[in-house]
C-alpha cells in the first residue's frame, strides 16, 4: 500500500510498505481469532490489515490525526462491525488499563518508534494491565540488547535484564530498511516476549529491583561491588556477595536475572 500522507520525522514514522513483515510479527505472536491485539501507533495500517486478518479484535492507538482518518476509511467495516476500534492518543502516556483492556486477556503488536522503543518496553512490560505476549519490531541493535544471553558469550544489560524479570525474549528476525517508507538508517527486526508474568516479584519489590539494578550499571566500566557501594555498607555486601558466590571483580553485565534477583532479595532485608 503507498503511503497516503507525508511521514512527520517527528513522530519517528516509518511506514511497513511490506506484505511480508506483518506476517512474520503476526506468526511471531501467534495471532488468531481469538486474540484481542493492542497495536501501537498502526499508521496507514499495514500490519492492522493482517491482524484483522486473521480474525483478531484491535484496538489500536495512534496519535497522528492524519493516521486516523486514513485508517478510519481504509477499515470502515471493521470499525462499524466492532473488531477495530481506532484511540487517539499518545504512546508516551500510555496507560493500558484506560483502552478498556484487562489483565493478560490481550498480546500487544506494534512497528514502534524507534525513539520510544525502551519506554515502551518498561509501559507495556511493567504496566498493572499486563499482556499475555508481546511482539516489536525495533531497531535490531535494541532487538539484539534485549534479547542477550550468556551461554552465548552476550553481555547482560539494563533493557535484557528488564526484559526477562517479565518474560522470555525471542529475536525472531531481522527486516532490512528496504521494507519500510521512507526507509529507516538502520536494520530493523521482530522481537518477542512470551510468559509475560509479574512471578520474579510476589516477594520482592518491583521498585527496589530497579533502583539497585539502575545502581549497579550505574558505572560500566566499575565493578558491580563499587557501584553498590555508593549506597549500600561495602562490608554487608561482601558477605552477600560471598553468600550467593558472587565474585568481587564482577560487573554488573556479568550477572544473570536469577542472581540479580538473589541479590536484591538478600539486600532488601534489612541488616
Amino acid at each position: 500500500m503507498r503511503e497516503s500522507f507525508q511521514h512527520k520525522k517527528s513522530l519517528g514514522q516509518h511506514f511497513l510498505n511490506s506484505p511480508v513483515v506483518p506476517g512474520w510479527m503476526c506468526d511471531a505472536g501467534r495471532i488468531t481469532a481469538a486474540d484481542t491485539v493492542f497495536e501501537i501507533g498502526p499508521g496507514t495500517g499495514a500490519l492492522t490489515a493482517e491482524l484483522l486478518t486473521r480474525g483478531a479484535t484491535v484496538v489500536a492507538l495512534e496519535t497522528d490525526a492524519r493516521a486516523l482518518q486514513t485508517l478510519a476509511e481504509r477499515f470502515a467495516a471493521e470499525l462499524a462491525a466492532g473488531q477495530l476500534r481506532l484511540v487517539a492518543g499518545d504512546a508516551r502516556r500510555l496507560d493500558l488499563a484506560a483502552y478498556g483492556l484487562t489483565d493478560h486477556t490481550f498480546k500487544i503488536v506494534a512497528n514502534i518508534p524507534y525513539y520510544l522503543s525502551g519506554q515502551l518496553f518498561r509501559h507495556c512490560l511493567q504496566s498493572r494491565i499486563q499482556p499475555t505476549a508481546l511482539v516489536f519490531l525495533v531497531q535490531k541493535e535494541v532487538a539484539k540488547r534485549a534479547t542477550a544471553q550468556l551461554e552465548r558469550g552476550e553481555k547482560e544489560s539494563l533493557l535484557s535484564l528488564s526484559v526477562k524479570a517479565y518474560g522470555e525474549p525471542h529475536y525472531v528476525k531481522t527486516v532490512g530498511r528496504g521494507h519500510f517508507v521512507p526507509p529507516p538508517a538502520v536494520d530493523s527486526a521482530i522481537i518477542s516476549i512470551s510468559d509475560i508474568n509479574r512471578a520474579a516479584f510476589t516477594d520482592l519489590s518491583q521498585s527496589f529491583f530497579f533502583e539497585l539494578l539502575h545502581l549497579g550499571f550505574g558505572q560500566k566500566r566499575k565493578q558491580l561491588l563499587g557501584n553498590l557501594a555508593n549506597q549500600f555498607e561495602r562490608e554487608h555486601l561482601t558477605h552477600i556477595f560471598s553468600t550467593l558466590g558472587i565474585p568481587v571483580s564482577t560487573r554488573a553485565e556479568d550477572l544473570p536475572l536469577k542472581t540479580w534477583l538473589s541479590l536484591a532479595t538478600a539486600l532488601a532485608i534489612p541488616n
